[in-house]
């Protein structure tokens, strides 16, 4: 059964319709064990056989070696905000440096705050947060811990380019919103987290890649489940998990393998639905101001406002009429929001172009 509704929202975001489908059966039973995906144990042999496949894909998809560590957590990005600073900035090592480019990673900074002391390596509030800085110019004390920043700023329509030189400290990034919207040097990362309900499935899971020579760095006498090694010892079965969220995740993984054809045919599709948007947006004149500088637009969240609260009020009523929701701004700029997140499709961002055009020449 098919949607006609589009959803362009920042989180949680649309689903691959075969993923819909195979969730919408496994509620009721899975075809494996004829018991709801909502009752499954998370001690059977099952869902044991769910996180060893997640993991399988994650790693295919990413490139990843024996290295990196993979874990499956709840409590979302917000958590780990504290949970790394917990796990690795230690006092045998400079404080750890925050880049704060928007809305989330300054709430990755005020976190980190809390649990030891911190450095901000830049700040963008001065310009808005409109743009962003080129991380191998910052200026990182080379003894840092490590250095934390966000790949793509949900709220503000930003996102950092791929890396072409690894950091000179442990870097470790928060990539909620564009984890596996295109390949990337996996191996320039300390740690890469993502909670899932933007491109990996439904609330409820946090991914968490980690070098495994960085766990040596880890105190004892953190609380167990605060504890990174704790979940990867337990194969992310500590306590129980959100079973539920996995399977799904685990359905993105295998669509993302079988149906899209890995992180390259994604990264094309994301492309061409950012250039169809953005380029209704360029061409409307003037009529829309576009939040991120050009250079740093994001594939996956475009922010933009008519510059008038009842104008940007009238298009959010007129695309609900067409069946398109989740374009509300984020209540901390306001305005209007597209999330092009890998299971919106280029015929749902042409709609939306199309709806942006037309209503801007009603109005002109």
């Amino acid at each position: 059964m098919n949607s006609n509704v589009l959803n362009f929202s920042g989180g949680p975001g649309a689903l691959p319709e075969t993923v819909l489908d195979q969730t919408r059966t496994a509620i009721v039973a899975l075809p494996e064990t004829g018991i709801s995906v909502l009752g499954m144990s998370h001690r059977s042999g099952w869902f044991r056989s769910i996180l060893t496949e997640a993991e399988m894909n994650l790693r295919d998809l990413l490139g990843l070696s024996d290295e990196y560590a993979i874990t499956f957590l709840q409590g979302g990005s917000s958590l780990q905000f504290a949970t790394i600073p917990m796990n690795f900035a230690t006092p045998a090592y400079a404080p750890p440096e925050y880049v704060t480019s928007g809305y989330w990673s300054g709430r990755a900074t005020a976190e980190a705050a809390k649990v030891a002391p911190r450095k901000v390596a830049w700040d963008g509030r001065e310009t808005g947060y409109r743009q962003l800085p080129e991380l191998q110019d910052l200026d990182i004390n080379p003894s840092a811990a490590y250095l934390h920043y966000v790949s793509n700023e949900t709220v503000e329509g930003l996102q950092f380019p791929l890396l072409e030189n690894a950091a000179s400290v442990p870097l470790i990034a928060d990539m909620s919103s564009d984890f596996l919207s295109r390949p990337f040097r996996s191996d320039q990362y300390a740690v890469m987290y993502a909670h899932a309900q933007k491109n990996l499935g439904p609330a409820g899971v946090t991914v968490a890649v980690i070098r495994r020579e960085l766990l040596e760095r880890i105190p004892d006498g953190l609380p167990a489940i605060l504890d990174f090694r704790t979940h990867i010892s337990h194969g992310s079965n500590f306590n129980t998990p959100p079973v539920f969220a996995i399977y799904v995740l685990n359905l993105v993984s295998r669509w993302l393998r079988s149906e899209v054809g890995g992180l390259e045919t994604m990264q094309a599709i994301n492309v061409r639905k950012a250039q169809c948007l953005y380029g209704a947006l360029d061409a409307m004149q003037g009529a829309v101001s576009i939040h991120a500088a050009p250079r740093w637009r994001s594939q996956m969240n475009v922010a933009f406002t008519f510059g008038d609260a009842r104008l940007d009020d009238a298009f959010v009523a007129v695309a609900n009429e067409r069946g398109m929701v989740g374009l509300e701004g984020h209540r901390s700029i306001g305005g209007l929001r597209a999330s092009l997140y890998n299971a919106v499709t280029e015929n749902a961002v042409e709609s939306l172009a199309d709806a942006l055009l037309e209503f801007a020449r009603r109005r002109a």
